[in-house]
């Protein structure tokens, strides 16, 4: 749940800021521009133009392809690891001779630890470069799965989880960043497109394969397949280059001193004498959650989502529940019925050119009331979030009063197709609307967001079958769809009153 998504917006910012860019030496340059690059006798490292090779936007178009392809299904093996567990749970509660609860947890730990994680790596990767942090976090999440698999007691296999977690949650902290270091804003929507995708995708696909797999052999396969992908995906990653822009300039200015013996520097090099990982650190722990309890906004919104991340993860719960006591399904055919939620991602993703234009024809019609110079408002951005908070609610309550064993079992999982897109929507309105109204903490305030969904749905799977059993299939459901409809006015209150709470924010644009 993707991630990186914490750096999108403010790594966005820092792609159209490189575009235009000179030679570090500006040989070609007019004198005047040679004098500007200067400061003292330090000459000032920038990308040649458009056709400097170490600039990765310059790598050709399968180059660029092949890395988000390794990001984005580093991100799909993550989160797909997250529920891929939930289909172990009879047969470790057998081996273990433990409560429901106590197997929930390895669900509730692993993603506590995808959501403490970001707040960690984040702010490493603004020193030692995406591909470091990738490699270390591969090579851990590797490591702990082992004991995963082989674990002889259950403290084990929890603490095991929880590291696994934490470890896998680089690829949700910095994969977006590397798309956005890859291709200019204009070429951004597809690569941002795919990544997102598999990070929606994952959760609903892990059911799917584990269902399979605990139907046909035992549960410690689960991992030993999870081993074998991390491996595929380890040896992948050490292909990825660095991609991180301050970094590659930085070490251009280095060898430029070295080739030259004239004194160069990137303008990332000043920043980051100044700044230390220590102080990064503190911002990255600080910032975030004084953003969460100053700003009404990022509290609202941040509520909303993880509200909707958490009755995801209570689905882990409640579909065995519902799809097998009523219909009497078994393990691989629950493990089916995950396909709603995984064609609803899927379907959501291809209405990304549609939420465009239709953002694109907003400012149209605005610069026409307004003028030329009008500047699109963040608010524009909430259009897929107001169809998509709708979608959600009627979906829930469709789902909860067809889990009744009279009612064919399609009809439920229909629902589930839309819950799928609404909540699709939800989120890329609101992310996108988060780091348009907050452009100078547009990563805090996806990290904060990020640790308050990973809490939430940490939670939910603790007392799911408590609350289905006690109220009842179809009341626990609805109980859940009310909370939605509460949640449901923010992103039209936000659509037109946005602007003038933007304005009370010290935190916003305004």
């Amino acid at each position: 749940m993707s991630s990186d998504d914490n750096e999108r917006g403010s790594k966005a910012a820092e792609a159209e800021s490189l575009d235009t860019t000179t030679n570090p030496e500006n040989v070609t340059g007019d004198p005047e521009k040679q004098q500007d690059n200067k400061i003292g006798h330090s000459i000032l490292v920038e990308w040649d133009g458009d056709s400097d090779p170490l600039d990765p936007r310059t790598f050709s178009s399968s180059r660029k392809w092949f890395y988000v392809a390794v990001v984005s299904t580093g991100s799909l093996l993550v989160t797909a690891t997250s529920s891929l567990y939930v289909a172990c749970y009879a047969q470790i509660i057998s081996r273990f001779g433990i409560s429901q609860e106590i197997a929930n947890l390895g669900l509730s730990l692993y993603v506590l630890g995808l959501g403490l994680g970001p707040l960690l790596f984040s702010p490493f990767s603004e020193f030692y470069g995406r591909r470091p942090i990738y490699i270390t976090s591969i090579v851990f999440f590797l490591i702990w799965l082992i004991p995963c698999a082989v674990a002889q007691n259950i403290e084990t296999l929890l603490i095991a989880r929880f590291f696994n977690g934490l470890s896998g949650s680089a690829f949700l902290a910095v994969a977006g960043g590397s798309i956005v270091d890859l291709f200019i804003p204009q070429q951004l929507l597809l690569p941002m497109t795919i990544f997102t995708g598999t990070a929606f995708i994952g959760p609903v696909a892990g059911p799917l394969i584990g269902g399979f797999i605990n139907s046909f052999a035992n549960w410690r396969w689960s991992f030993y397949v999870l081993l074998i992908w991390t491996g595929v995906m380890l040896a992948c990653v050490l292909l990825v280059p660095e991609t991180y822009h301050p970094i590659l300039l930085s070490k251009k200015a280095a060898a430029l001193r070295k080739s030259t013996k004239r004194q160069y520097h990137s303008a990332s090099d000043k920043a980051r004498a100044s700044k230390s990982l220590s102080k990064a650190l503190a911002t990255s722990l600080y910032v975030p959650f004084q953003l969460l309890f100053l700003d009404p906004m990022v509290l609202a919104l941040s509520t909303y989502t993880s509200l909707l991340q958490g009755i995801l993860y209570l689905f882990f719960g409640a579909f065995p529940l519902v799809f097998v006591n009523n219909h009497g399904f078994n393990l691989w055919q629950v493990g089916l019925t995950f396909l709603g939620l995984l064609i609803g991602n899927l379907v959501a993703c291809l209405f990304n050119p549609y939420w465009h234009k239709n953002w694109m024809g907003l400012i149209a019609k605005m610069k026409a009331k307004h003028g030329p110079e009008y500047k699109p408002e963040p608010e524009l951005r909430l259009p897929p979030a107001m169809i998509g908070s709708a979608m959600v609610t009627v979906s829930l309550f469709w789902f909860a009063w067809t889990t009744y064993p009279s009612v064919h079992w399609i009809v439920p999982i229909i629902a589930t197709i839309f819950f799928s897109i609404g909540l699709f929507f939800v989120f890329q309105g609101l992310w996108t609307f988060l780091m348009a109204a907050y452009p100078k903490y547009a990563a805090s305030a996806m990290a904060v967001n990020t640790t308050t969904r990973c809490l939430f749905a940490a939670a939910f799977p603790l007392f799911t079958v408590q609350m289905f059993d006690d109220l009842g299939y179809q009341w626990a459901s609805t109980l859940i769809a009310f909370l939605t409809l509460a949640m449901l006015p923010f992103p039209y209150i936000f659509f037109r009153y946005g602007k003038t709470l933007r304005a009370r924010s010290k935190f916003s644009s305004g």
